[in-house]
């Protein structure tokens, strides 16, 4: 087990990791392969003490997808924006890890094809696949309306939204309404940022509006372009909360019991999905394209045959498992 991070090393650890997060350029990865282990991560950065060499990639593939339909041929490029453990986030050696990379990686691999991930800011991530800088995205997305509309999703995992403050819990949060007036930093294009300011599918009935329904004060959302900003905002003691899926909660805390510490109660799960374009203007009752017929007949294999599964307890989530 790693020593835990200080207060000061966690700020040049986070900005490190935005740094290092910037860049749209292709990634090859290295990252762990399906194998089977129970063992959590147990620093920000660094990948499980048991792993094993990357998947091979298929002789025979369960599905193909024509070179033409690939953004680089013999590639499979996967959006996804890093760092967001434990579902992304760069490893020692400068490489995507997480339990994101290791089913995308996994996924190419029954396709035959070469992984690589393309660091992208999720506010704009869509808007990446879209226009051709990648083929489909893992990056614990959560399944909106507005989202389907954009692109075509694929079910893979759920989880839900929770607030994280500082050990010890100064400001005394127990529900999401003593955040009222309070401030809480979010990373812009998310779920939690939907839910706090109330914008799509909380349109009208999110947690600012339900603070001035009871005569409280709005919550005074702080937007970073980054989820590490969002986490620095807390360390600094700029906000009194952070807002973020829940496994990445329970991965901060896990890490520094020290100096974070999940308040209030998790925001009911919502399934994340894998994201491909769909080639329509809405994508809502669209066919999955070819690339997305592929994608979801790799991921119904691992399905099948235990690898998701597997995958998953490796990073001990098995409780956001998605049933087919």
């Amino acid at each position: 087990m790693k020593k835990l991070y200080s207060s000061i090393v966690l700020v040049a650890l986070v900005s490190a990791l935005v740094l290092a997060a910037c860049s749209t350029t292709p990634v090859a990865t290295t990252a762990a392969p399906a194998a089977a282990t129970t063992a959590a991560p147990m620093a920000t950065t660094a990948a499980p003490a048991a792993t094993t060499a990357a998947p091979t990639v298929a002789a025979t593939p369960v599905a193909e997808i024509p070179a033409e339909n690939l953004v680089q041929k013999g590639h499979l490029l996967m959006c996804s924006d890093v760092p967001y453990p434990p579902q992304e986030f760069f490893d020692d050696n400068g490489n995507p890890d997480g339990l994101d990379v290791e089913i995308g990686q996994e996924i190419a691999a029954r396709l035959g094809l070469q992984f690589q991930v393309v660091n992208s800011v999720f506010d704009s991530i869509i808007a990446a696949v879209t226009s051709g800088k990648c083929d489909f995205i893992i990056s614990a997305m959560n399944i909106t309306t507005d989202r389907s509309k954009q692109v075509s999703m694929i079910p893979y995992f759920q989880a839900g939204q929770s607030f994280v403050a500082v050990a010890g819990n100064p400001a005394n949060i127990s529900t999401a309404m003593d955040l009222c007036g309070q401030s809480v930093a979010v990373e812009s294009g998310t779920t939690e940022a939907s839910y706090l300011q109330g914008t799509d599918d909380y349109a009208g009935k999110g947690l600012t509006q339900q603070c001035t329904a009871a005569g409280k004060k709005p919550v005074d959302v702080v937007i970073t372009q980054k989820d590490t900003d969002a986490l620095q905002q807390l360390q600094s003691g700029k906000v009194v909360a952070y807002s973020t899926d829940s496994p990445v909660a329970a991965y901060y805390v896990t890490q520094h019991p020290d100096q974070f510490a999940v308040v209030g109660q998790v925001i009911e799960p919502i399934a994340e999905g894998i994201a491909v374009p769909c080639g329509a203007a809405d994508c809502t009752s669209a066919p999955l394209s070819t690339v997305g017929q592929a994608i979801q007949t790799a991921f119904n294999s691992m399905v099948a045959d235990g690898t998701y599964q597997k995958i998953l307890a490796k990073w001990n989530l098995t409780n956001g498992a998605i049933s087919q």
